[in-house]
C-alpha cells in the first residue's frame, strides 16, 4: 500500500467517491474535488492510501492556516475503505500527514472526533496520544444526515496533536479507584458531584445503537453532553479513556 498525495483528477475523484461509501450520498460536509484542489496548492493534505491496482484505499485531508498567530493544521477527514480496514492504515495516513506538517513548521495539528465513538477516542487518545482541547455540542449542527448516526447531533471533541512525538501526550494506563461515575452503563444521568476525578461512560457501538434504536443513542449523546458542559467549564480537563468490553470510560480531573 502507498501513501502519496494526489496527484490527479481521477485522485479526487476517488476520494469524493470513498466520501460518499464512509458517510453516505447525502452527507452535507462532503469536500468536492475542486476545494481538494485548492487545498492541496495552500499547503493542505489531500493525501491517498493506494493499492497495487491504482484503487484508493484510504484518504486523509487537512487545511493549514493561522489560529491566535500560529500556523497550525485542521485534518478535516480521514476515512478507511471497509475492505482496508483493520490494518492500521488509519494511523499510517495520519502519520503521513504529520511528516508533512513538519517540514511547513506546523507544531500543532487539530481534528475533531464524536466523544461517543470509543474505537475512534481508543485511537485519538491512546494510539495517536492527542488531547482533547475542546468540546463544541452540536459542532457541524443538529444531524449531517449521514448513515453512521442519522440525524444525531453532532456533538465533537477538538483534539490537538503535537507534531513532535515527545510532546505527544501519555495514554491513560488505569482509572483510578476514587473516580466518579456521573454517566452511567446505560446513560444514567447520575449525580454531578464535586471530586477530584470523574468517570463518564460511553456505549461500545454508537453507530450500531443509532441504527437500530434512535432513543437510546440519543439519551448517551445528551447524558454526556450533560456531563462534558458540566466539567469542562470548571476547570476539568480530559485526563485519557479506558477501554472495555462495554465500550469506554473517559478519566476527567480538575486541572
Amino acid at each position: 500500500m502507498k501513501i502519496r498525495p494526489f496527484e490527479s483528477h481521477d485522485d479526487r475523484a476517488q476520494c469524493v467517491a470513498l466520501q460518499e461509501l464512509t458517510w453516505g450520498h447525502g452527507f452535507t460536509e462532503k469536500v468536492p474535488a475542486a476545494m481538494l484542489l485548492v487545498a492541496q496548492k495552500l499547503g493542505g493534505v489531500c493525501a491517498g492510501a493506494f493499492d497495487d491496482a491504482g484503487r484508493m484505499r484510504g484518504f486523509v485531508f487537512g487545511v493549514t492556516g493561522l489560529r491566535d498567530g500560529k500556523l497550525v493544521h485542521w485534518s478535516d477527514m480521514l476515512a478507511v475503505h471497509p475492505e482496508a480496514q483493520g490494518q492500521r492504515l488509519g494511523e499510517r495516513l495520519k502519520e503521513f500527514q504529520r511528516d508533512h506538517c513538519r517540514t511547513i513548521g506546523v507544531a500543532t495539528i487539530y481534528w475533531t472526533y464524536d466523544p461517543l465513538v470509543a474505537r475512534n477516542a481508543h485511537l485519538n487518545l491512546n494510539r495517536m496520544r492527542a488531547r482533547v482541547d475542546e468540546f463544541i455540542p452540536a459542532m457541524y449542527g443538529e444531524g449531517t444526515n449521514s448513515p453512521l448516526q442519522g440525524d444525531m447531533p453532532t456533538d465533537r471533541f477538538v483534539v490537538s496533536w503535537a507534531v513532535d512525538p515527545a510532546q505527544a501526550a501519555l495514554p491513560l494506563d488505569a482509572l483510578p479507584a476514587d473516580a466518579e461515575l456521573v454517566v452511567g452503563v446505560n446513560a444514567e444521568e447520575l449525580p454531578l458531584v464535586s471530586a477530584a476525578n470523574i468517570a463518564v461512560r460511553v456505549p461500545r457501538d454508537i453507530t450500531a445503537l443509532a441504527n437500530t434504536d434512535i432513543t437510546a443513542a440519543r439519551r448517551w449523546r445528551f447524558a454526556t453532553r450533560r456531563a462534558f458542559g458540566h466539567y469542562l467549564a470548571r476547570g476539568y480537563h480530559v485526563r485519557g479513556f479506558a477501554t472495555d468490553a462495554l465500550g469506554g470510560t473517559y478519566l476527567l480531573v480538575r486541572r
